[in-house]
């Protein structure tokens, strides 16, 4: 039996936001598109440009990871309807305010590289 502040603790955590909005994009492959989209030159990749650009990321996973942005409504993908069809993806509104916190995340990845990668 939980004492009451237990519970309140329990509901505290479980009812935490960043808990839920990094379990929406967290993993390391939305990141990783996210800024590839926010760097490009003109905003939008198409699928392939992605690929390219992460060469460690199957296709698989390279195309759940961008259905899932899209359903987060961080990433648009507009479809072509040409033979064979062009698909292009770019970032939301919503995805674009992200990036100044990314940028900043990144920026201390590059200044804390070494503490926690070689620890």
């Amino acid at each position: 039996m939980q004492t009451k502040e237990e519970e309140r603790v329990n509901l505290a955590y479980f009812a935490c936001p960043i808990r839920h909005v990094v379990a929406k994009f967290g993993d390391k492959w939305s990141l990783i598109v996210l800024y590839h989209l926010h760097m490009c030159d003109g905003g939008v990749m198409r699928f392939n440009e992605l690929r390219r650009n992460m060469t460690d990321c199957s296709q698989k996973m390279l195309s759940q990871t961008l259905k899932n942005l899209e359903k987060n409504n961080l990433v648009n993908r507009k479809l072509y309807p040409e033979v064979p069809p062009r698909v292009e993806y770019s970032l939301t509104d919503l995805g674009k305010s992200l990036m100044p916190s990314l940028e900043s995340l990144i920026k201390w990845a590059k200044e804390n590289f070494d503490n926690v990668v070689n620890e």
